[in-house]
This record gives C-alpha cells, structure tokens and sequence, in this order.
C-alpha cells in the first residue's frame, strides 16, 4: 500500500468522526515544505551567485547589474531552478535578485502559504532598488498577482504555470489527501483563519491588474491546469498570454520561448518607462 493510498485511508475514516482534527493536521500538512536539493545542472549558477540576507531574514540569491528583476519559486522549489532564464536575463543587462521563500531554502519560517509569499515579495521590494520586474513560477506567480493589490510596485509581471484562483489549489488537495465532505469543509475553514481573510478575495477575477504581463502555461502540465492561465489572461487586460504545448509544470521555465518572451516584455517596459521619463 503507497503512503497516500495510506493517508487517504486513515482522513477517509477520521475525517467522518473528528473532521476538526483532520483538517487541522492536513492544513499543516498543506503548508509544511520539504527541503529539495539542486540538481547538478543547477550548481554552476549557484556558485556564482552572491548571497544576501534581507531585513526581515529572507534570504536571497543574487546576480547581475542593471535594472532589477525579482524572482521567486514555487511550492518546494529553488531560485536556479531559473537558471535558463536568470542567465539570459544577465546576459541581457539585467539585475537579478531571487528569493528563498518562506520556509524554503535559507530563509526562515516552517510554513509557507500564498500569502506569506506575496508578503515576501513586498518586504523584498521595500529594500531592493525599484523593481523593473517581478517573476513568479507556480504558486509565486500568484503570490505575485496578490502582492500588486497589495501594494507591490513594478513595471512589469509575468506569471508561469500559476492558479487563478486559490480555492482550486485548496479542493485539488483536498480530494488527493481523500478529506470527506465535513473535513473539507472545516480544512478551508482552518485555512482562512490562518490567512485572516475569506479566501474567495484570492482570485484574479477581482484584481486590478493595470501593469504589463505576460502570462505562461504548458498545455501538458498535470500539476495547474492550463484553464488556470486563460482565466488569469481573461481578468488581465494588458497580458500576453505565451501557450506552449509541451513544458509540463517545470520544464516550462527553460523554454527559448519563454526566455524571448519575457525579454520582450521587460524590454518593452524598459521603452516605456524612459518615454514616460
């Protein structure tokens, strides 16, 4: 028997008798990150790349002078897992600082959620030169549509391989750990009382999103459905969205098309920004 057939057994069963308690240990379960180790291909560009610790604790990789690009990971993942992309964005006379999340990496914290991640993005900003440009890759791509309503200034957004709405996150988790109806319902319920906020407010359909973006999805990938980034190109009138066939959730960050198009979009607010001068 595999460990979520397992897990699936044992909420199936305590999930009818102490929902409560289910929920709360799947919400930990939810927001408890594993630690990923690099890949080889990773480590040349870690190697190079200096290391920073910002006010708060958040650790950050950097690279590069010019204008600066900001970047952040996904769900138990890594900034060179950017590599491709960081390396062509140097190359191209950017500077690029990338984000540990929280609970990820250098940085401090057991948990992560969203919205920890969007407010990380904000206290990056607060210390960093003005950002040209904010990257986000999963669950940071939302987190970095949530931290522009939040206040998060920039010239440019792109967003890969990201939910539209955080409550899809919530119920695909919720029938892979196999929660029963009464231990579904008092899991979101933990949920919001950690983020203090209904979740319904997380769903680009109600942000105002008036920066450029571009908007970056595999058709192939099993993890966010590409559904996901029509509807986030949908409520986000000034967005590309950037299609690909194949790319699944990570191989995507890597693609030449992707790398162009994200060049093209922060070149293009980089013209507009000195003609706005």
């Amino acid at each position: 028997m595999g460990a979520l057939t397992w897990v699936r057994g044992v909420n199936g069963t305590l999930g009818y008798v102490a929902p409560r308690t289910v929920a709360n240990r799947m919400r930990r379960v939810f927001m408890t990150p594993r630690e990923l180790p690099p890949r080889d291909w990773e480590l040349p560009l870690l190697a190079q790349a200096q290391r920073v610790t910002l006010r708060f604790g958040l650790s950050a990789l950097r690279w590069g002078e010019g204008p600066a690009v900001l970047l952040m990971h996904g769900w138990e993942g890594r900034p060179t897992q950017f590599a491709s992309l960081i390396n062509a964005l140097i190359d191209n006379g950017y500077s690029v600082i990338a984000l540990d999340g929280p609970a990820h990496g250098h940085s401090p914290g057991r948990e992560a959620h969203v919205l920890l991640f969007a407010r990380a993005m904000l206290e990056a900003a607060a210390e960093l030169p003005p950002l040209h440009a904010v990257i986000g890759h999963s669950m940071a791509g939302a987190s970095a549509m949530l931290a522009v309503q939040l206040g998060l200034r920039t010239n440019a957004l792109v967003s890969i391989a990201a939910p539209s709405r955080f409550l899809d996150v919530l119920r695909g988790f919720t029938r892979m750990v196999g929660l029963p109806t009464r231990a579904r319902l008092a899991f979101i319920q933990e949920v919001e009382l950690t983020f203090g906020m209904p979740l319904k407010h997380l769903d680009v359909a109600h942000y105002d999103m008036a920066i450029p973006g571009l908007i970056v999805h595999a058709e192939d990938d099993t993890f966010v459905p590409v559904k996901a980034a029509k509807a986030i190109h949908e409520a986000w009138f000034d967005s590309r969205l950037l299609q690909l066939e194949q790319g699944g959730h990570q191989k995507v960050l890597a693609d030449p098309r992707v790398i162009d198009g994200v060049l093209t979009l922060l070149a293009g607010a980089r013209l507009q920004e000195r003609q706005s001068a």
